[in-house]
């Protein structure tokens, strides 16, 4: 985002609180699909103060759009009556270890267990829920723990690899290096010389496991046009990245 808003902070020392005229004819984006939390949190701290989060749902409600959320936090509780009346609404919490140590090194949001009981809140007031396990570091996330954990609370799960691009890139070679370096040698294979083998069995593990525990197991899939899941179902996007390169050569 520092591209486009020319801010010199470092990425989460800067936050920008967006004010705009009250949406115009709201049904207009009835049918489709509006998805909240691409780039930043829509429920970090700052939201308890400024609510322009609740403010975009109070004056989008009633307008007949499908909706998601992606979040890390349980503030989102505070808004659970605006979001049941969405049709087909989606909520999803970012989960990619049950270490809260790790989750520390990682991000400030709020304890995972936080993020599993709102979750579950959400689960049982109705709403489709989904665990978003991003970005899956290898050998250090454990994703059948947290598919134990977290499968009675949700419609889906979403597998995600950890993708390292930019300055983002030697900071969490350096974390890997300083904190697990018995795992540097696999991150430089996967990360310098591109070897995709890693993803490849863990892609096979997770089929097998999702077989074992009674779980649909896909890849890729366009689960946003799919009814409730009960079971939930697996959905891999490890290969994403090539997916979307094929579709633009296309």
């Amino acid at each position: 985002m520092k591209r486009f808003t020319g801010h010199e902070e470092k990425w989460g020392e800067f936050i920008d609180v967006k004010y705009w005229k009250p949406i115009a004819r709201p049904e207009k984006y009835a049918g489709k699909e509006i998805f909240i939390g691409s780039v930043t949190d829509p429920y970090q701290p700052c939201e308890e103060k400024y609510k322009r989060t609740r403010a975009v749902l109070e004056q989008l409600q009633g307008c007949g759009a499908k909706l998601s959320i992606a979040t890390k936090s349980d503030l989102i509780l505070r808004d659970l009556d605006l979001i049941k009346c969405f049709p087909n609404a989606r909520v999803s919490w970012s989960v990619n270890t049950l270490d809260e140590s790790f989750r520390e090194d990682m991000d400030h949001a709020v304890s995972i267990e936080r993020r599993l009981a709102a979750m579950k809140a959400f689960h049982d007031a109705g709403v489709r829920t989904t665990c978003f396990i991003s970005p899956i570091f290898p050998e250090i996330t454990d994703v059948k723990a947290i598919i134990e954990r977290a499968k009675d609370y949700c419609n889906l799960i979403w597998l995600e690899n950890l993708n390292l691009r930019g300055t983002f890139k030697p900071q969490i070679m350096e974390y890997i290096q300083s904190k697990h370096p018995e795992l540097l040698p696999l991150y430089r294979d996967i990360y310098t010389r591109g070897d995709n083998g890693y993803w490849q069995w863990l892609d096979g593990e997770m089929r097998e496991y999702a077989n074992q525990i009674g779980l649909e197991y896909v890849t890729n899939d366009d689960t946003m046009r799919r009814p409730f899941e009960a079971p939930p179902v697996i959905v891999n996007y490890f290969y994403h990245s090539q997916i979307k390169k094929s579709a633009q050569k296309r």
